[in-house]
């Protein structure tokens, strides 16, 4: 039974091939995500980065461990990311919200990861080696596992609205 909104229409099944394709569109199509990580006084730190996901179970991207963010995640490893195209208008929003966990990929990973990770990237992007993300380099490679992926639906979306915008859990399996 799928839980009902506050509206009293029921979400849609989180496996539905529509949904799922509009989650994988978004993830496919967007190369920046915003990452929220958890500051020492608990309050949200937010901070954009360049990602590369691999069959949508994980996100990959480089920083410096300096980076506020990157020193919150080896404190506190939950992240929440929000991935959407700015360029919209507000009526054809769409996102994909995201929670998990993140951490810097261990040396003794960074071969197979930085295989994963940068398999594709975009126009203009690096694809970094792991001599370029270790030892005395000054960028490291995280990656963040997802726990949950949800859609952004629009209140009066065709198949999904019932006047109000809201979240639908979608479940994106991996290949």
């Amino acid at each position: 039974m799928t839980p009902a909104t506050a509206t009293g229409s029921a979400d849609p099944d989180p496996t539905d091939d529509a949904l799922v394709s509009a989650a994988r569109r978004i993830l496919d199509g967007q190369r920046y995500l915003v990452l929220a990580s958890t500051g020492l006084d608990g309050t949200a730190r937010v901070s954009p980065v360049y990602f590369t996901h691999h069959q949508y179970g994980s996100l990959f991207w480089v920083s410096s461990p300096a980076a506020t963010h990157s020193a919150n995640l080896n404190r506190d490893p939950r992240v929440s990311a929000v991935v959407f195209d700015s360029t919209l208008p507000p009526s054809q929003t769409e996102a994909v919200f995201i929670t998990g966990t993140a951490h810097e990929v261990p040396e003794s990973d960074l071969e197979n990861a930085c295989q994963v990770a940068f398999a594709t990237v975009g126009e203009g992007a690096v694809a970094f080696t792991p001599a370029e993300v270790s030892g005395p380099a000054e960028l490291r490679l995280y990656r963040a596992d997802t726990a949950t992926l949800e859609l952004h639906v629009r209140g009066h979306h065709p198949l999904w609205g019932n006047g109000v915008d809201r979240r639908v859990r979608v479940e994106v399996q991996t290949s």
